[in-house]
């Protein structure tokens, strides 16, 4: 697992491989524990938010062992969370959206999942059959739950958050259409393979105090398709979480994607998309044909 620094091309952080800093910290401590490889692992060991990975840095410089841990060379980036246990997603949580979809703001959330076989990374392409018609990139913000959530109160919902990321919900369109149309779920046109790039990384809450005023844009070839800001969420992630928690366990490790602004538009292969969240940084994937 590579930790680096957010901002605006997380490619060129500084990175250390937190696998190691947490074999030393454990060593340091003289604490037996297992390999910790993936974010689940992390946030299950309470250790994916700020405070106990301070604990962890402040260790490493005062033993003077972070020269060891540094990356000389930026490797290839995966996606933050491979196999997330659930993708839940919300739809027309943009009112402009909505709107441009023909439909009317919701009165409650729309929530739907995404299969976690889908989760690709940074530079990953997203593959496109030719029989699929029509689709879509959808920039939005992602939350990564770091502790197991039932119930929770409005007012201590971020409190259950470990960081943040990007997702493009990569959407077939018309297949999406047909479904609804025939009032059945969107699963199929939302869960096909490659269609749920993730990343560029996880940035920590302590970065990110106020979720609800970022800037979110698509880009498609350099063109700006997609622009919008978590301010103008129908439902703001507090709410999110607390109600999706009424019927849905969280466990550490379930990505919550907020929704998409207005600017829906297709692309195809050979088309490079560019998701973009403020204070997070670009996630960027190839269209190619399947």
């Amino acid at each position: 697992m590579q930790v680096g620094t957010p901002g605006e091309d997380s490619s060129r952080a500084a990175m250390i491989d937190l696998t190691e800093g947490l074999k030393l910290f454990y060593a340091e401590q003289q604490i037996t524990r297992p390999e910790i490889r993936d974010i689940v692992a992390l946030a299950q060991a309470e250790l994916l938010q700020a405070e106990g990975l301070g604990e962890i840095a402040q260790l490493l410089q005062r033993r003077q062992l972070l020269p060891r841990l540094f990356l000389p060379n930026p490797p290839h980036l995966l996606a933050p969370e491979p196999f997330p246990p659930k993708i839940i997603c919300l739809g027309l949580n943009y009112a402009a959206h909505a709107r441009e979809s023909g439909r009317e703001p919701p009165a409650e959330p729309i929530i739907f999942s995404k299969d976690s076989g889908a989760v690709i990374g940074p530079e990953e392409p997203v593959k496109i059959a030719p029989a699929m018609g029509r689709v879509d990139p959808e920039v939005e913000l992602a939350a990564i739950i770091a502790k197991s959530a039932k119930r929770v109160p409005l007012e201590k919902a971020l409190e259950y958050v470990g960081g943040y990321t990007v997702i493009n919900d990569v959407t077939a369109r018309e297949m999406q259409t047909q479904d609804i149309n025939h009032r059945l779920p969107w699963y199929r046109s939302k869960g096909i393979d490659t269609f749920c790039p993730l990343g560029p990384a996880v940035v920590l809450t302590d970065e990110i105090p106020d979720p609800g005023a970022l800037r979110v844009e698509m880009r498609v070839n350099g063109e700006l398709r997609q622009q919008g800001s978590t301010a103008d969420l129908i439902f703001n992630l507090s709410f999110l979480i607390h109600y999706i928690s009424q019927y849905i366990t969280l466990q550490p490790g379930t990505i919550i994607a907020t929704g998409t602004p207005a600017g829906i538009a297709p692309v195809a292969p050979g088309d490079m998309l560019e998701a973009w969240v403020e204070k997070i940084g670009t996630l960027r994937n190839p269209v190619v044909t399947e």
